[in-house]
């Protein structure tokens, strides 16, 4: 795909000749205005469909190329990262914000981690999921990064990932408190950035060199 078309966040459809494109949306929350702004640029450029992704984003699919520009500037969001080497949009929950069942502030944990590290670059795809109790509606357990409100803090999950060889996180860390839980993920993402080869995930990394060694390379006693 062109460099430039990646910059606009525009992926090339099924049809070889079109475009999807996936607005940036914070923990999936959106106002009505934005509803109406993405309808409203969904048709006026004579988009195929607007879909639900499951990464919690509206993608707007089906565009034209010569659009792509304009399409952006009426919508004046920034692009979600959907593809690339790079952390990707934070699957986050409706925790106590919203949810009866929330145990810790989901909303608030991942939209701060989202703001820290939507589009960083690292040695592959990065998913983080922030649920804010163990019912894991945000998929934590499958996640380069999960974490999973509990009564005493988060439980931290590390190397989960789909895809044809799916992998289960390890959880390594079980009442990690809000101040803490920001460092800790720092420096898992900082030792995962320095030490995994090219397109290595950081489920394939732990299993490499080991989760104690792991462990040792995070200090993770130091944070708990």
């Amino acid at each position: 795909m062109k460099t430039d078309l990646l910059e606009k966040g525009a992926i090339l459809q099924r049809d070889k000749e079109t475009y999807g494109i996936a607005p940036h949306l914070t923990a999936g929350i959106v106002t009505p205005d934005i509803l109406r702004t993405i309808a409203d640029v969904a048709e006026k450029y004579n988009a195929a469909a607007i879909k639900v992704t499951g990464a919690q984003r509206i993608a707007i699919v089906g565009l034209k190329e010569e659009d792509l520009d304009n399409v952006w500037k009426d919508l004046d969001m920034d692009p979600g990262a959907a593809i690339g080497l790079c952390v990707r949009s934070v699957k986050i929950c409706p925790g106590t914000t919203f949810c009866k069942r929330g145990l810790q502030d989901s909303v608030a944990v991942g939209s701060k981690l989202d703001s820290l590290y939507h589009g960083k670059k690292l040695p592959n795809k990065f998913k983080i999921g922030v649920s804010g109790c163990p019912n894991s509606c945000a998929d934590s357990a499958f996640k380069d990064i999960g974490l999973i409100g509990g009564g005493k803090g988060w439980m931290l999950y590390v190397g989960g990932k789909g895809g044809a060889k799916p992998r289960i996180a390890d959880k390594i860390a079980l009442s990690v408190s809000e101040e803490k839980i920001y460092e800790l993920i720092e420096k898992v993402i900082q030792v995962y950035n320095e030490n995994a080869g090219t397109r290595e995930r950081i489920g394939d990394y732990i299993d490499r060199v080991g989760l104690d060694t792991f462990k040792e390379q995070i200090d993770l006693n130091s944070y708990l």
